[in-house]
C-alpha cells in the first residue's frame, strides 16, 4: 500500500548518520538513514575526516533520490584569515546542493550567506532554554543539543523554543567534557579540539591523589567514559521534542555505520508505526543481517545523564573496544578454555578480557568445539575471567558486503490512449509520472498475456523502485513484446527519477537567518570558553548585547591555572567515594597526574554532580 504524502499534523523524524567518506555515506543511506553529516575539505571538527567537493556531490546525488539530506560540518573556530576561505567553501557547498551547514563560529554569520539552512553545532554548548531560544530567534534552523542533557532539560528547551528543530546524540563515543568546552588537549600540546585536532588526553592513564599527595588509584583511564546508547529512550526523546536522532562516528568505517544505522532504523520504525509520525526520507531499507551494536566498536554502553542520574558511566580499565559479553571461564588449560556462555564463537574471532591487574588482554580464536575454545594463547586467563568478543569474524565478513537494499514503493497503471498506451507510476510520496507508447497494437492470442505484461512491467531490478502492484486497465488484452514493455518501464523510471528530483527541490528547506533583529544574547560577559577567535565573531556578539569578550584559548592564552574542562561525570561518584548530596560537607579537591607529570586539579560541583578540571603546569 502506498504511504500518503506528508501532512502537517504528522511530525517528521530523522535518523542522522555519520559519514567519514563516500562508502560510509552510501552504507548509512542504504541501511535506513534519513540524513548524513560529513566533513568537507576543511574546517571540520574531525580534521582526519575531510572529503572533496566531488565526492560530496556524488553523495548528495545518491541521497536526494530517497529525499535524504546531506549536512556539511564546518564546526571549528576560525581566525580572521580562515573566514574568507570558509565563506568561499560555504558557497561551493551550496552550489552542489548541500542541505545544511553545521557551524560553531558565529563569525561566519557576519559573512554573505547562500540560501542554505544554518545548524548550531553541539560545540556551541547548547545547554539552556535561553541559549536555544536565542538561536531560534536569530534564524537557526536546527540546534544540536549538548550531550549531557537530561530528558527534563530537553523538555524545558523544547518549551522555550518550540519552532527550532532539536537534534540529539543517541549513540557513539562521548566526550567527557561538556560539549565545546574542552581545552585539555590545547593546554598540553597546542592541539585544539575546537580546531579539529584533539589529541584525546581523556583516553590516557592517570593517577588520582588527594591534597596531601596520597594515591587513591594509580594508572587508570580515569577520564575515559563508555559509549552512549539511548536505544531504550527513543520514544521518550520523541515525546521530549527531539526531531533528529544523531549517531556519532565520523571516523568510523562503513561497516560500523551500516550496523548501527540498521539497528536504530529498526527501532525508530517501531516507534513511527505506533505514533502519528513519519520518517523524513523515502524508501524502506531491507537488511540481510541482524544489526547488533555490541558487535562493532564499543567501550561498553551508558545512557549517560539522560535520566538525570549517573550509573556506571566510566570505562576506567581501558579506553579500547571490549565488544559483546560472552561469559565466564569455567576451566582453563595451557591450550584451551571452556566458557559458560551461550554465545556461539567462531574461528578467527577476536576476544578480550581483563586480567587480575585489570589490564586488558586480547587474543584470537583458532578452534571452537562447542564451549571448548582454543585461542592463540591462554596466558593471564583464570577460572571466573569474563570473556568479551571484540571482533566477530563472520559478522564482519557479512557487513563488508553491505548486505542491504533500499527501495521506494511504486504502483503502476497501464491505460488506453487514442494513439496507444499510457503507463503511469505513483510512488509512496504520491509523486507521479507517465509515459506514452505510440504503437500499432494487436490483440494477444494467449490467455495469460495480461499477467505476463504485468509481471514484466514490475521488474525494476537494480533501480531504487519496488513495484508493489500493476493495474492494467485496457479494454482489450494487447500483445506487447518484452522489448517494448522493458523500454516502457525504463522510460517511466527515468521520468519518475526526474519527478522525484523536482519534488525534492520544491521541498528543500531554506535559510531563515534574521540577523538584523535586536535579540539579546543571554550572557552579557563572555570568557575564553565562548571560543571567540575572530573580529567578525566579536562584532556578532556585541551586536546582540554582549559587553566584554575574552578571546579564545587558541589565540595564545596561557592555560596554567585555568579551567580546561567541565564535566557531568564525577570521579568520586564513579569510584564510590562521594560524600553524597544530603551532607553539608563539601567534597575536597583531588588531583590527576598523567605519566608525563602533567597535573590537574579536580573541583567537584556537588550541586549538579560533576567536576571542574584545572591545569596545574
Amino acid at each position: 500500500m502506498i504511504t500518503p504524502t506528508i501532512i502537517p499534523s504528522q511530525r517528521t523524524i530523522e535518523l542522522l548518520a555519520p559519514a567519514k567518506d563516500k562508502a560510509a555515506a552510501i552504507a548509512a543511506i542504504t541501511c535506513g538513514a534519513d540524513a548524513v553529516y560529513i566533513g568537507a575539505t576543511n574546517f571540520s571538527a574531525r580534521q582526519a575526516a575531510g572529503n572533496s567537493l566531488a565526492d560530496i556531490k556524488e553523495i548528495i546525488t545518491y541521497a536526494h533520490q530517497f529525499n535524504c539530506r546531506v549536512y556539511a560540518a564546518l564546526n571549528t573556530i576560525l581566525n580572521d584569515d580562515e573566514l574568507v576561505d570558509a565563506g568561499r567553501l560555504i558557497w561551493q557547498l551550496s552550489s552542489i546542493g548541500i542541505d545544511g551547514i553545521i557551524i560553531q563560529d558565529m563569525g561566519l554569520l557576519e559573512l554573505d550567506w547562500p540560501d542554505v539552512p544554518v545548524i548550531a553545532s553541539t560545540q556551541m554548548h547548547n545547554d539552556t532554554p535561553e541559549k536555544v531560544k536565542f538561536l531560534q530567534d536569530i534564524g537557526f534552523t536546527r540546534v544540536i543539543l549538548a550531550r549531557e542533557l537530561s530528558l527534563d532539560q530537553i523538555k524545558a528547551i523544547r518549551q522555550a523554543a518550540p519552532e527550532i528543530e532539536l537534534e540529539c546524540f543517541i549513540h557513539g563515543a562521548l566526550c567527557v567534557s561538556m560539549s565545546g568546552r574542552c581545552y585539555m588537549s590545547y593546554a598540553l600540546g597546542g592541539r585544539s579540539g575546537n580546531k579539529g585536532c584533539c589529541a584525546q588526553p581523556c583516553r590516557k592513564l592517570y593517577t588520582l591523589s588527594d591534597e596531601e599527595g596520597k594515591v587513591i588509584i594509580k594508572d587508570k583511564y580515569l577520564l575515559s567514559i563508555k559509549d552512549l546508547n539511548l536505544s531504550d529512550y527513543l520514544a521518550q526523546l520523541v515525546d521530549a521534542g527531539i526531531s533528529s536522532f544523531k549517531i556519532e562516528g565520523r571516523l568510523k568505517a562503513a561497516s560500523y555505520v551500516a550496523n548501527v544505522v540498521g539497528y536504530y532504523n529498526n527501532k525508530l520504525e517501531q516507534i513511527v508505526n505506533k505514533q502519528s509520525l513519519i520518517r523524513a526520507s523515502s524508501g524502506k531499507a531491507k537488511l540481510e543481517f541482524e544489526p547488533d551494536p555490541s558487535k562493532t566498536f564499543s567501550r561498553g554502553f551508558t545512557n549517560y545523564n539522560i535520566t538525570g542520574q549517573q550509573i556506571n558511566v566510566g570505562s576506567v580499565d581501558t579506553p579500547k573496544a571490549t565488544g559483546e559479553y560472552i561469559g565466564k571461564i569455567r576451566s582453563v588449560s595451557d591450550s584451551a578454555f571452556i566458557v559458560d556462555g551461550k554465545v556461539e564463537l567462531h574461528n578467527g574471532d577476536g576476544i578480550c578480557f581483563l586480567d587480575d591487574r585489570r589490564i586488558l588482554q586480547g587474543t584470537q580464536i583458532n578452534r571452537v568445539d562447542g564451549n571448548k575454545i582454543t585461542p592463540l594463547t591462554t596466558e593471564y586467563m583464570k577460572v571466573g575471567t569474563e570473556i568479551y568478543r571484540n571482533a566477530d569474524h563472520d559478522f564482519n565478513k557479512v557487513l563488508e558486503k553491505l548486505p542491504a537494499i533500499r527501495r521506494i514503493d511504486l504502483k503502476l497503471m497501464l491505460d488506453d490512449t487514442e494513439g496507444g498506451l499510457q503507463l503511469t507510476g505513483v510512488d509512496e510520496n504520491s509523486i507521479s509520472a507517465c509515459v506514452e507508447l505510440h504503437y500499432d497494437l494487436e490483440e494477444a492470442k494467449k490467455q495469460d498475456a495480461r499477467e505476463k505484461t504485468a509481471e514484466q512491467l514490475a521488474k525494476f531490478g537494480n533501480t531504487i523502485f519496488n513495484c508493489i502492484g500493476v493495474e492494467i486497465n485496457t479494454q482489450k488484452t494487447w500483445f506487447l513484446p518484452v522489448s517494448v514493455v522493458n523500454q516502457l518501464r525504463r522510460d517511466l523510471c527515468d521520468k519518475m527519477m526526474a519527478a522525484r528530483q523536482s519534488y525534492y527541490l520544491d521541498n528543500r528547506k531554506k535559510n531563515k537567518l534574521r540577523l538584523d533583529n535586536k535579540v539579546s544574547y543571554p550572557i552579557i560577559d563572555l570568557d575564553f570558553s565562548a571560543n571567540v577567535f575572530n573580529k567578525h565573531a566579536k562584532d556578532f556578539y556585541h551586536k546582540h548585547g554582549v559587553n566584554t569578550i575574552e578571546p579564545a584559548a587558541e589565540s595564545g592564552l596561557d592555560m596554567d591555572n585555568r579551567q580546561v574542562m567541565q564535566t557531568r561525570y564525577c570521579l568520586r561518584h564513579e569510584l564510590g567515594i562521594c560524600p553524597g548530596k544530603n551532607t553539608d560537607k563539601k567534597a575536597s579537591d583531588l588531583y590527576l597526574t598523567d605519566r608525563e607529570g602533567n597535573c590537574f586539579q579536580l573541583e567537584f560541583t556537588c550541586n549538579n554532580c560533576g567536576m571542574k578540571i584545572y591545569y596545574k603546569n
